[in-house]
């Protein structure tokens, strides 16, 4: 499938930042909709049809933050005008009416937003993947994530020490309701898939030739009720020659 590529990305994507490159973010700028919007909806919507296992995973006892998790982005997407919201459907940019359907929560999550989402709740001493939606993977894979904890989720990231690994984890813990964060991050990719998952024993290899770049716009943010932080993931990808440097 041939996807419609960004022109820009809304900062600075190799501007080098020193991890976890962590810095506010205006509520209002949680959710984006760029000009990648209908071809990125028109895959996820394949993607949600053809392999929902691969894209969709909640664990039990989720399923309060998962609804928490559709109401928050229903309140927001209420305050933008290219979107109508109903009692029982939404009418998104692209013309497609979306049904707000309470028992599949995480497929109506996916259908609304370009954004991929990931839920963390804390148990014990540490923030674990509880439930997600992941339609556009950057060379990683769900199946192996959900449920595990931070440190076992960053495998086999190579920068992701102890270190590290202790910075995020005072991170989540510190993620204020109503005080978003958000970091980046960006690779050279062979291909401009969207869809591009990749097994945690797959060799890695540096792809500085490739002719796409692929950054994320990651955001950071703490639902009320539940307390549960949501890993949002916005993603841009750009043909070489359309990338400033």
């Amino acid at each position: 499938m041939t996807l419609k590529l960004q022109k820009t990305v809304p900062y600075d994507a190799l501007a080098v930042v020193k991890l976890p490159g962590i810095a506010p973010m205006p509520s209002g700028d949680w959710i984006l909709v760029d000009e990648a919007y209908a071809a990125q909806m028109s895959e996820r919507e394949r993607l949600l049809s053809e392999r929902p296992m691969d894209v969709l995973a909640m664990t039990d006892g989720a399923e309060a933050a998962c609804s928490e998790l559709l109401d928050t982005l229903l309140e927001v997407l209420q305050e933008r005008d290219d979107f109508e919201i109903f009692s029982s459907n939404v009418v998104c940019p692209d013309g497609r009416s979306v049904p707000v359907d309470r028992a599949d929560v995480l497929e109506t999550i996916a259908r609304l937003v370009q954004q991929d989402f990931c839920i963390h709740e804390k148990r014990g001493d540490e923030h674990v993947m509880t439930a997600a939606v992941l339609c556009f993977p950057a060379s990683w894979t769900l199946a192996e994530k959900i449920g595990k904890p931070l440190t076992q989720i960053h495998v086999p990231v190579a920068e992701y020490d102890n270190d590290i690994a202790r910075r995020v984890q005072r991170l989540f813990d510190g993620i204020k309701v109503g005080k978003p964060m958000w970091r980046k991050n960006v690779h050279w990719y062979r291909d401009p898939d969207l869809f591009h998952p990749m097994t945690e024993n797959a060799p890695r290899q540096q792809e500085v030739e490739g002719d796409f770049l692929r950054t994320e716009r990651q955001s950071l943010l703490r639902l009320p009720k539940t307390q549960a932080v949501v890993f949002g993931i916005h993603t841009f990808v750009l043909a070489r020659e359309d990338v400033a440097v």
